[in-house]
Order: C-alpha cells, then sequence, then structure tokens
C-alpha cells in the first residue's frame, strides 16, 4: 500500500510539472497546425464601437480557416481575466508548408 501512494506523489507531481511546463515551451511546428497554401486576405477596417466599460479591452478581427475559404471573425470588446491587462493579437504566420494561424493571447 506505501508503495503506490508514493507512485501516485511521483504521478501527481509529473503531471503538474508537465502542465506548468505546457505553457512556457513553445508549440512544435507540424504537431497540430493546419497548414492553408492560399495567402490570407489583407485585415478589414472595423468600425470600433464605444467600449462597454472603462475596463474593456479591443479585440479585432480576423480572417480564419474554414476550409475551403476565409471567414471574417468580426473584431470585439472583452475584459481581461484578472491578472491580465494587454490582448496579444492573433496573426497568420508563414512557413514552408503555407500559412497558419497563431492564436491571440492575453498577457
Amino acid at each position: 500500500m506505501k508503495r503506490k501512494g508514493i507512485r501516485s506523489v511521483f504521478a501527481l507531481a509529473g503531471l503538474t510539472l508537465s502542465i506548468a511546463c505546457a505553457g512556457y515551451y513553445p508549440a512544435r511546428i507540424g504537431v497540430g497546425i493546419t497548414y492553408v497554401e492560399r495567402t490570407p486576405p489583407p485585415e478589414r477596417v472595423e468600425v470600433i464601437s464605444v467600449a462597454p466599460s472603462p475596463a474593456d479591452v479591443w479585440i479585432s478581427g480576423y480572417w480564419s480557416w474554414r476550409n475551403p475559404e476565409y471567414l471574417w471573425v468580426p473584431g470585439r470588446w472583452e475584459r481581461p481575466a484578472p491578472g491580465y491587462r494587454r490582448w496579444e493579437p492573433g496573426r497568420w504566420r508563414h512557413h514552408r508548408n503555407g500559412w497558419y494561424w497563431v492564436d491571440g493571447r492575453w498577457r
């Protein structure tokens, strides 16, 4: 019984460490990424409405790939999660395999 408990502690420690490191290491190119051969269209000019509150941050619209074409996702106001202030917008990046999307995130 004691040996089983120690294994559980090590398993839990390993899981905690892997979760903690997951946000630190960048994703490997080609793993779970959809590549698009066509260049994304130019960004649209959006009319930004008045913020619902001084705490809200504008998140710009972007082109999303919905096979077989790009689809515009309009911008929106969003309140940052506690501890975050700034939105780092998503972007299309080019790789030898084509274009791929990098999600935006809070900083």
